[in-house]
C-alpha cells in the first residue's frame, strides 16, 4: 500500500501507510505501465515526477486500438462480435494478414492493431483513413471472376457465394456495405478482393489495448537508464516504444 511519488534529494518518496520513507538503492527498475489500463493501475500517474526530473515524456495515444465506422443499423445489430478470418488488410503500401472483429462501434482486432499506428495518425491527420480488407486473399483476381462465372441456378445470391466461393454471412453483410452487389463476375470479384472500408475515429486510451507516448528514447541510454537520472532504468509502456 505505498504510493512512490518522486523523488527529493536524490532520495526515491514513497507515500506509505506509515507515513513518508525514503530510500536510496543503488538501481532502480521503474516498470510503472502506460495509460491504457487506468482501471488497473497503469494510469500515468508517474509522469509528473519524472518530469520533475528533467527527463522528456511524448504525450500518450492509444495503440492497437479499434476504429470507428458507420455501419447500417442491419449489419452493427446481427454481426457485432463476429469475426472476419484468413482476411489481409491494406493501408497505404503496407499489407498485413490476420484477423479482424466487427465491432458496435467499428472494427477492431490483431490484423487491425498491426496497422493502428498509421490508421490513427491517417484519422488525425486527415479526419478519416480507407482500409482495403481482401477477403479472399489466397486466390487471385482472375480465377476468383471464374468462380464466379457458374450459373446460380435457384440459390439466393448469399446462398451463392457461401457455395462458389466460401463467403460467411458476415463478409457477405460486409459485401452488400459497400453498396448493391454487382452483378457482373468481374466487378464482384473486384469487390470481394478489394473492400474498402472509411474509419472515421479512433477508439480512446481507456479502450486500446496499449499506449504509446511515454518516456522518449532520447531520455535514456542503451541499457534504458534513464539520462537525467543515472541508476534509474526504465522498462515496459513507460517507454515511447512506438
Amino acid at each position: 500500500r505505498s504510493r512512490w511519488i518522486g523523488w527529493t534529494d536524490g532520495a526515491l518518496v514513497f507515500d506509505t501507510p506509515e507515513g513518508e520513507r525514503r530510500e536510496r538503492p543503488d538501481a532502480v527498475i521503474l516498470a510503472l505501465g502506460g495509460a491504457s489500463w487506468a482501471r488497473l493501475g497503469s494510469d500515468a500517474a508517474w509522469v509528473p515526477a519524472v518530469e520533475e526530473a528533467g527527463v522528456a515524456v511524448a504525450p500518450f495515444r492509444p495503440a492497437n486500438v479499434g476504429f470507428d465506422v458507420a455501419w447500417s443499423s442491419l449489419l452493427r445489430d446481427r454481426f457485432a462480435g463476429q469475426p472476419l478470418k484468413g482476411i489481409t488488410l491494406t493501408h497505404a503500401e503496407r499489407t498485413v494478414r490476420g484477423e479482424a472483429m466487427i465491432a458496435a462501434y467499428g472494427i477492431e482486432g490483431g490484423a487491425v492493431y498491426a496497422l493502428s499506428a498509421d490508421l490513427r495518425d491517417a484519422v488525425e491527420r486527415d479526419g478519416s483513413a480507407a482500409l482495403t480488407i481482401d477477403l479472399r486473399p489466397d486466390i487471385t483476381r482472375p480465377a476468383l471472376t471464374q468462380k464466379l462465372l457458374k450459373p446460380r441456378g435457384k440459390d439466393s445470391l448469399s446462398n451463392w457465394l457461401r457455395k462458389a466461393v466460401h463467403l460467411d454471412p458476415v463478409a457477405i453483410a460486409l459485401l452488400r456495405e459497400a453498396g448493391p452487389l454487382p452483378t457482373e463476375p468481374g466487378p464482384l470479384a473486384a469487390r470481394i478482393k478489394g473492400l474498402t472500408l472509411t474509419l472515421t475515429g479512433v477508439q480512446g486510451l481507456t479502450r486500446a489495448i496499449s499506449s504509446a507516448g511515454g518516456v522518449t528514447l532520447d531520455a535514456v541510454n542503451e541499457h534504458l537508464m534513464l539520462k537525467a537520472r543515472p541508476g534509474v532504468f526504465v522498462a515496459g509502456e513507460m517507454l515511447d516504444w512506438e
